[in-house]
């Protein structure tokens, strides 16, 4: 949360002449308006992930695309098979003060609403790390311009397919 997929995600789809899609986006068009959020706390966590896996499954048959999963989307077991199988999966990876301070912004996020927001951030991190780093492609982001991080996305790419 708050590293930025969505923003380096537009931006990459863009320097890639590829169409963009958010995930909470699409889930909140499928829920009818309500926020992400709402859904989440409507239906918790178990529910939610369900029905982010049947969507993640429909964005990724068809058309080449950039996707923005939320967060979580990575950590399940099923929706992580799906996105190794059929995508190219990229694990942006900040400093969790850099985290704690950007999700401060809003009060969106659901699992970051109770307790102190950088020390769920860090316990968020020190569980899902070893699952994040399943991912294809690592790039570290922090306090620089999303632009840097769509470059070294980009970089990755051409050396993980020129190579």
């Amino acid at each position: 949360m708050g590293v930025g997929k969505s923003t380096v995600g537009r931006r990459l789809a863009k320097r890639l002449s590829l169409p963009f899609i958010d995930s909470d986006s699409a889930i909140e068009d499928a829920a009818g308006g309500a926020s992400a959020a709402e859904v989440f706390e409507r239906y918790g966590e178990d529910d939610y992930r369900d029905g982010e896996r049947r969507l993640v499954a429909r964005l990724i048959d068809g058309q080449c695309r950039v996707i923005a999963t939320g967060g979580g989307a990575f950590i399940d077991p099923d929706t992580r098979a799906l996105l190794k199988l059929h995508a190219i999966t990229v694990w942006l990876d900040a400093p969790v003060d850099v985290l704690a301070e950007r999700t401060g912004r809003r009060d969106t996020r659901p699992l970051l609403r109770n307790g102190n927001r950088a020390e769920t951030l860090a316990k968020l991190d020190a569980e899902r790390r070893s699952t994040y780093a399943e991912a294809d492609i690592h790039v570290r982001s922090g306090v620089g311009v999303h632009g840097e991080v769509v470059e070294s996305i980009i970089a990755a790419l051409r050396a993980r397919f020129v190579a």
